[in-house]
């Protein structure tokens, strides 16, 4: 993997930070990218050299073929792709604005679409032979309650994965997605500290018995992303204990 650049969204905390940092030391140069940049100047510091940061609001969409160019201009590749930058909202379906909907669709759906855009547009130029890793969720694979907007847009990066795969598979672009399940991290604090019953509800039902870290969603993602993956493509992988299977 020495020499490969990545891409990966939300690279600045949780399972994107875990990411990175599984990416970095298989020398992996990684463009962490977010909106946060005093966030991502601290991952960046952390993890050395070969993790860089790139502030980039990706909910504006004109900036995104902007930074694809800068990246690519710089580093003359893209290789690996990772779309885990996303957002949720809990609330009561009948509490769903119009505008709520949209805003989730727009981080976890369009900014992806327009982001793998514009990278496979480097790929096919540049004969790159790349990756690309989706992140869905738990939420995707059965009914949450209070996350209706989320779910619609985990179940649709489940269909754009194969969708991608099937397109853009024969000209040497392989994509694929994980399906985390419930891992710590301080946006499934948010949804289950607070909630005993949904706590108790989802360790109940994972054969593991225990919330994921975010480093088995970092090691999903590179083994995913390199050769030792090279025949997998367009495959959804729950990274869960179990979760999914649970009764």
């Amino acid at each position: 993997m020495k020499d490969k650049i990545a891409i990966v969204t939300g690279g600045g905390s949780g399972i994107g930070k875990a990411i990175t940092e599984s990416f970095v030391h298989n020398q992996i140069r990684t463009i962490i990218v977010g909106r946060d940049e005093s966030k991502l100047e601290a991952v960046s510091k952390k993890l050395g050299k070969l993790c860089e940061p790139f502030a980039c609001d990706l909910n504006d969409l004109s900036s995104i073929p902007r930074m694809v160019t800068a990246i690519m201009n710089k580093y003359g590749s893209i290789d690996i792709l990772v779309n885990n930058a996303g957002i949720n909202m809990k609330k009561d379906f009948t509490e769903v604005s119009n505008e709520d909907f949209q805003k989730i669709l727009l981080t976890n759906v369009t900014a992806v679409f327009a982001l793998s855009r514009e990278v496979v547009k480097c790929m096919i130029e540049r004969n790159i032979k790349g990756s690309i890793v989706n992140i869905s969720s738990m939420a995707s694979q059965y009914g949450v309650p209070k996350v209706i907007a989320y779910t619609a847009s985990k179940s649709a990066i489940e269909g754009m994965t194969r969708a991608m795969a099937v397109e853009l598979s024969p000209k040497g672009i392989r994509v694929n997605c994980i399906a985390p399940g419930f891992i710590a991290t301080d946006m499934s604090a948010q949804a289950l500290n607070n909630d005993p019953e949904r706590k108790n509800k989802v360790l109940s039902r994972t054969p593991m018995g225990e919330l994921g870290d975010p480093s088995d969603i970092g090691d999903a993602a590179l083994f995913l992303s390199s050769d030792a993956a090279r025949y997998i493509t367009g495959v959804v992988l729950p990274v869960d204990g179990g979760n999914s299977v649970g009764f």
